[in-house]
């Protein structure tokens, strides 16, 4: 057996969320204090507390959900990766649970990506939009051809592409893929055009802090949003990750890499399903496949 543990991304947030975690002992107590200290204000009572309108501070929501998936698995007892992944933010964590940053330097760099990327959806506005049943080739041909900037952003399972770019842009994506016979073309309630030329601003100014922050080899491989591909050495991790906000995650390809790899058993590690349903579509099936979530200890 091959156990694959994979990191979600923004808006798998929920109240309450990692409060188990600092009640259940010493270890998670003693983390997400130390992340209070790192944040420089209180991310625990509003993780703890909070509605689900305060969770949606991008200044927040991204910490938190890193939080949540990195304390669960220095938590759990056993934790013994034979590969790891993360979904965009969640690369992040994944980075962090296998031990290739401190966990306080890899909580930095995402609160500097969560306050850039806020920046950046401040000042151009734009926009995402999921497009179902689609072949991927035909979607990017789609984002090519259209007048302004979108560009696919996250290949999430066969048949579910999500775009980014200018509002405008979009909209005209959504029904060129309309004709095109896309079963869905919807926009998604988000903050901005993530993983697109839009986050360019915010690339830059996260690349100055990737650059000075230490990474060392995981005690597994990582298989990483740009390339889908697995590695384990600190120049390659380091450059990948320098280019992944303005890069598509390509998880499609990353799960059905690590399947090819041996991968027969996914663990989601952190809030929400979302990967669960996103590897059951991209394995098909297949037997032998084991797909679980871990949400608490």
């Amino acid at each position: 057996m091959k156990r694959a543990y994979v990191f979600p991304g923004q808006g798998s947030q929920f109240p309450g969320m990692a409060k188990d975690l600092y009640y259940s002992g010493v270890r998670g107590k003693e983390l997400l204090d130390r992340a209070d200290e790192v944040l420089g204000f209180k991310i625990t009572d509003i993780m703890f507390n909070g509605t689900a309108e305060d969770l949606k501070a991008t200044k927040v929501t991204q910490p938190a959900i890193f939080l949540h998936s990195v304390v669960l698995a220095k938590c759990l007892e056993g934790f013994a990766p034979d590969m790891v992944a993360g979904h965009s933010l969640g690369e992040f964590s994944a980075l962090a649970a296998a031990g290739a940053m401190a966990f306080e330097d890899a909580l930095r760099l995402v609160s500097i990506r969560a306050t850039e990327m806020q920046k950046c959806c401040e000042k151009v506005p734009g926009g995402m939009a999921a497009i179902i049943a689609l072949p991927d080739d035909q979607v990017e041909k789609i984002c090519a051809e259209c007048d302004g900037i979108v560009v696919p952003a996250n290949y999430n399972s066969p048949g579910q592409i999500v775009i980014s770019g200018e509002k405008d842009a979009i909209e005209r994506a959504c029904e060129a893929a309309k004709a095109a016979g896309a079963k869905r073309a919807l926009p998604l309630q988000v903050g901005g055009a993530f993983h697109s030329p839009l986050m360019e601003p915010a690339r830059i100014e996260l690349a100055k802090a990737i650059e000075a922050t230490e990474i060392v080899p995981p005690v597994c491989p990582i298989y990483q949003n740009v390339t889908a591909l697995p590695t384990t050495d600190p120049v390659i991790i380091k450059d990948n990750l320098l280019k992944q906000l303005t890069s598509p995650v390509r998880w499609t390809a990353t799960v059905e890499n690590m399947i090819d790899d041996g991968a027969d058993h996914f663990t989601e590690v952190g809030p929400g399903t979302v990967l669960q349903g996103l590897v059951k579509r991209i394995s098909g099936g297949a037997e032998g496949i084991v797909i679980e979530g871990l949400s608490a200890l």
